[in-house]
């Protein structure tokens, strides 16, 4: 069986639509800041070509340019729409109806890439409560001394009752293009890189209303090179170690909710997103899981498929939807990031952060898998003392089928390559490490020092 690809470019005729509030004209958008020290958000491995860098603490947000937002330094840091810079009418391609929204904007200090890169993942955390919602924008300085246009890499909020969470397509300057949530060079092969960038929120509310909140903004810039192998590894630290994970079917929901794309093979995404936030001990609410169909099993995955769905890409699969989810539970964090080996995987095994691993293959790439797919999130959750790969893959029949052990050669090959052949011979491309890491707020210091390893901080 083939699951649903994360990646298909949709026509949009509505996504100017959403652009005519996409870049709003603020005193401080273009203008240049210098870039901003290390600091304690940053992590580089410059031999792989990742990096994260985000902003997370008070001093973070401080650095950056506001206007009309609020650095809220108590308690779990952040910035609040405090003073609204203006009103502007928001019409949502998605119910075609238009309102009015106060906003305000966080622009962050210009930075440069540890190596220059190829790709761009923004991911973010933040509180929407009802009537408010955010936007996430890039712009980038290319190697050439040339900027990208502002780019949107998705307006969200968690709920859906005032705005649809979006991606928006057709943005590109014929040097780089935004597929759904990855800002990505065009012609990789021309040498052109992006050499920096800035990240712009913008927080909206209804006039006079509650603020959003975010918590964390950052983005991963990477340069993985073209690769159909990767370096093998040996068993290390997370050797003989499996986390306790819930195991939940994507299979057990075909069929169910066509608006949130069906179930089955569309739910990988939010079916291991799940699994993971309730191995931290968040979980919805039965007033939250109300509006599921009581007949259905694993309502919670239910309620993942329709608060990660992006009403543009029309699925599930939004990386950066994902993990603002997971971080929508009580003080918990998201971030979508690469890895550069399985090594990193098992350091955070071995401090007690399961990953979610996003990877594509043919059924002979992997044994006992059973199935080929040309995108599928999984999540591994342990190594066997042998070090091979534990993992629940929910692409299963039932619970049951969940847990499986992968040779661990192959999964790291099928996980962290960039190029594959397909079931016809064909050159495909594969995800380079893509993974979603979903955290505390307070993590301890050997999660923090694990996270670390992964440039996580």
């Amino acid at each position: 069986m083939t699951t649903t690809p994360r990646r298909t470019v949709l026509a949009a005729a509505v996504a100017a639509a959403v652009g005519t509030t996409a870049s709003l004209t603020t005193g401080s958008a273009t203008a240049t800041t210098p870039a901003g020290p290390p600091g304690s958000r940053r992590g580089a491995d410059p031999e792989s070509g990742i990096e994260y860098r985000g902003w997370v603490t008070a001093a973070d947000w401080a650095a950056g340019t506001a206007q009309g937002v609020a650095v809220v330094s108590t308690g779990r840091a952040g910035v609040v729409l405090r003073r609204a810079q203006g009103t502007v009418d928001y019409a949502d391609p998605h119910t075609g109806t238009t309102r009015a929204y106060e906003y305000a904007t966080w622009l962050s200090p210009r930075h440069r890439a540890a190596t220059p890169a190829t790709e761009l993942i923004a991911s973010w955390n933040a509180h929407t409560p009802a009537g408010t919602f955010i936007r996430v924008e890039v712009l980038g300085t290319y190697s050439d001394g040339t900027d990208t246009p502002w780019y949107t890499l998705g307006v969200w909020a968690s709920g859906d009752g005032d705005i649809r969470r979006t991606s928006v397509d057709d943005q590109e300057d014929g040097k780089s293009t935004v597929w759904t949530d990855t800002l990505a060079i065009d012609d990789a092969a021309s040498g052109l890189r992006l050499a920096s960038y800035r990240l712009r929120l913008t927080l909206y509310r209804a006039p006079g209303g509650a603020t959003p909140t975010v918590w964390r903004v950052g983005a991963m810039t990477s340069a993985v090179p073209d690769r159909f192998e990767v370096p093998a590894t040996v068993p290390g630290v997370a050797a003989g170690v499996e986390l306790t994970v819930p195991s939940y079917s994507q299979n057990v929901h075909i069929g169910r909710y066509p608006e949130y794309d069906n179930g089955g093979q569309a739910w990988c995404s939010p079916t291991s997103s799940q699994m993971i936030i309730e191995s931290w001990g968040r979980r919805p609410t039965a007033e939250d899981l109300a509006w599921v169909n009581p007949d259905f099993s694993d309502p919670q995955v239910c309620h993942a498929a329709r608060f990660t769905y992006d009403y543009q890409y029309g699925g599930c699969g939004n990386w950066p939807f994902n993990a603002a989810y997971a971080a929508t539970y009580r003080d918990m964090q998201g971030v979508v990031t690469r890895i550069a080996t399985l090594d990193g995987a098992e350091r955070l095994i071995a401090a007690g952060i399961p990953l979610i691993t996003s990877q594509s293959f043919i059924a002979s790439d992997l044994d006992g898998v059973g199935y080929g797919t040309s995108g599928h999130l999984m999540t591994v959750v342990g190594f066997t003392a042998a070090g091979d790969v534990i993992a629940n893959d929910p692409n299963a029949d039932d619970n049951a089928g969940v847990r499986r052990v992968y040779r661990r050669r192959q999964f790291e090959n099928v996980w962290l390559r960039t190029k594959r052949y397909d079931a016809n011979g064909a050159v495909r491309s594969g995800s380079g490490g893509v993974c979603y890491l979903y955290f505390p707020a307070a993590p301890t210091a050997a999660q923090r020092r694990a996270l670390a390893t992964v440039g996580i901080r």
